[in-house]
């Protein structure tokens, strides 16, 4: 039988005429793809089980026969290395101590969940899995789609149509597992970013640890997946920097220790995230409200994205001037890109599939500063959140790679 290979996304190179100004979009950390973001770390894990068609783009990740990553959603590197008295163990892992090494990854952007998990989930960045953001305009309906929610739903394999390196691992004789929540296991987003395998779903953290230790050692080689969610709902709920936060972290550096210490033979455990997180302050000056502003409304058709990473998709003709104008009043705070500017930059990755295209929005806008451009009408819950994510600061960008060996 032949072995499976991995499919090479086609690019898109649009026709850019670059402004004729200088744009500071050179200032923008961007990701680090091919090299050291969250797309490169299962590919990296897969190569070195001898998974057909993955490589090693984490080169300093020593192969060995069991893998597992452990998704803590919302822990950014930075918010870790700030509160070591609750995280005493992973703390530990940010020097060579305890057999692991620390170092962080970068996200992709945006620094999103649903983006996140696609991008973790199939090794590839944005530009090429097709999920490059929280919310982006269905190119075949002209209705924005919630990316996390799949709302309205969409084809999962029409929408994202690569294979998870889960599968790969699976067809390569790799036991390959996902142990999450229940309410995870037949959704959209999981059968685009995280199938192949089995799923298997355990309500509490402690459930998931040991299940995921069991099914590590089920196989010779094995590549497992499991993930924790509340560090990510406290920090939204009551900022990164709340006693409920601190007490979320307390509780998963605990779920971390317990699987540490249950790893069978020839395992390593990497602990990671999807995004980090910052607090954004409950003013006009930080909370710019799209739909109490006349000037950046005029033209839109669709505002996309999230508060901190917006896709604008203007009425046809008006793209220009509404680049132009989001320039003016936001270009202090945000990176202001238009659609091929990302593109050319790199935001999304080295190449854009087609099919990705017109999911961006012309104007892309990502915040430097500590603000938020919420949509109080069209967003009500999400405008109330205190923490938030999704632009290229270290704050949100850089996620913790924390290994353990066994």
């Amino acid at each position: 039988m032949a072995q499976p290979t991995r499919p090479t996304p086609p690019s898109h190179t649009p026709a850019w005429d670059p402004h004729p100004e200088p744009l500071p979009l050179d200032s923008a950390p961007l990701p680090e793809y091919g090299s050291g973001s969250l797309a490169d770390l299962l590919p990296t894990l897969a190569a070195g089980m001898g998974v057909p068609g993955m490589s090693a783009a984490i080169p300093e990740l020593t192969p060995t026969d069991r893998n597992c990553v452990f998704l803590i959603d919302g822990l950014g590197w930075e918010q870790l290395k700030a509160h070591p008295d609750a995280a005493p163990f992973m703390t530990s892992l940010l020097a060579s101590s305890r057999g692991g090494t620390g170092r962080p990854l970068t996200a992709g952007y945006p620094a999103t969940t649903a983006t996140s998990l696609a991008s973790i989930g199939t090794g590839l960045p944005p530009g090429a899995h097709g999920l490059p953001g929280y919310t982006v305009r269905n190119p075949d309906t002209g209705e924005l789609m919630n990316q996390l929610r799949w709302q309205p739903w969409t084809p999962p394999g029409a929408w994202q149509p690569y294979p998870t390196v889960f599968e790969l691992a699976h067809r390569a004789g790799v036991h390959a597992a996902q142990v999450s929540s229940p309410a995870f296991a037949n959704t959209p987003l999981t059968k685009v970013a995280l199938s192949g395998g089995t799923f298997h779903g355990r309500l509490t953290g402690e459930e998931r640890m040991d299940f995921a230790a069991e099914q590590l050692a089920a196989g010779d080689r094995s590549l497992v997946y499991t993930y924790y969610s509340e560090v990510d709902g406290s920090g939204h709920r009551y900022g990164v920097d709340s006693d409920t936060w601190r007490g979320q972290l307390m509780y998963v550096d605990r779920l971390v220790q317990r699987l540490a210490e249950q790893l069978p033979p020839r395992t390593a455990l990497y602990v990671t995230a999807d995004h980090g997180m910052l607090d954004v302050p409950f003013d006009e000056q930080h909370r710019i409200d799209f739909d109490e502003d006349w000037e950046l409304k005029a033209g839109v058709a669709l505002l996309g994205g999230e508060g901190r990473a917006r896709h604008v998709y203007a009425v046809p003709g008006a793209a220009n001037d509404v680049l132009t104008c989001w320039r003016e009043v936001l270009g202090e705070q945000f990176w202001v890109a238009s659609r091929d500017e990302a593109i050319a930059a790199g935001w999304f990755g080295p190449a854009i599939d087609e099919r990705v295209y017109d999911r961006i929005g012309d104007v892309v806008a990502a915040a430097r500063d500590d603000v938020l451009l919420i949509a109080s009408q069209r967003e009500p819950n999400e405008s109330q959140m205190v923490g938030n994510h999704g632009s290229m600061t270290p704050a949100e960008q850089l996620v913790p790679l924390l290994e353990v060996r066994s």
